[in-house]
């Protein structure tokens, strides 16, 4: 069984925001990227027990971006990939990036593709269930717990009041939250392995974006907490009723 990780970089969650051109772009100077945290934390890690577990024979990495990208790319491979694949086109298009990723996809024919359920910059999660339906694959999103055994998967994923146990027939297209896996930190051997594993850069193919930031802006200010001393009770619930309206 040959596993593909899809794998986004985006900014550490510790940095400081800015934008540039009328706040039309994401000014990227002296911002540090990590690989997102739930493609590296659940479906790289899970993909990787699975191929220790003698279940899967080959753990691809894809990514979509320019070269900036190799250092994440490389972490990942530093991890347990095999090899990786970067897509040498930039794009903020959730739907560019599903079809570049299915587009290769196609050319290999992978039984598994793992994701992350969403990335911590937008979180639309989006990118995982288009590839299934780009490559006419079955789609499980959420997932809490994955096993798999022969030909069929056996899904936990996490519903509204509850959780549901689904199977599903591979090959499949799944979406990784908390729970599937522990997160791993890679040891030096791993990291000086990564430097001479397959780094395969592909052309992107023909495909056009269906949609383009117009403009971002910053959330407002956070206001400033106001201090009620504890004798003054009847202060504290005038405020939560008339300011915080909570009561």
């Amino acid at each position: 069984m040959k596993i593909l990780v899809c794998i986004c970089q985006v900014p550490d969650t510790t940095t400081k925001i800015a934008f540039s051109d009328n706040n039309t772009h994401f000014n990227t100077q002296g911002v540090t990227f990590i690989i997102n945290p739930y493609d590296e934390w659940y479906a790289l890690v899970r993909a990787l027990e699975l191929k220790e577990a003698g279940t899967a024979s080959a753990v691809h990495l894809i990514t979509v971006g320019k070269a900036d990208a190799e250092p994440v790319i490389r972490k990942a491979l530093a991890l347990g990939g095999d090899e990786a694949i970067r897509i040498d086109v930039d794009s903020s298009d959730t739907y560019l990036v599903a079809a570049q990723i299915a587009e290769y996809a196609k050319t290999v024919g992978y039984d598994l593709v793992l994701c992350g359920k969403e990335s911590i910059d937008y979180n639309n999660g989006s990118v995982g269930a288009m590839i299934a339906e780009l490559l006419d694959m079955n789609y499980l999103g959420f997932a809490a717990k994955i096993d798999v055994a022969g030909n069929t998967a056996t899904v936990k994923r996490e519903i509204e009041g509850g959780e549901e146990t689904d199977t599903c027939s591979l090959p499949l297209v799944i979406s990784c939250q908390k729970g599937v896996a522990e997160a791993r930190i890679p040891n030096m051997r791993g990291i000086m392995a990564a430097r001479t594993k397959p780094l395969k850069v592909v052309p992107p193919a023909a495909i056009s974006a269906l949609s383009e930031i117009v403009s971002y802006e910053l959330p407002p200010a956070k206001s400033g907490v106001k201090m009620i001393a504890p004798e003054n009770m009847d202060e504290l619930v005038s405020l939560l009723h008339s300011e915080a309206k909570v009561i």
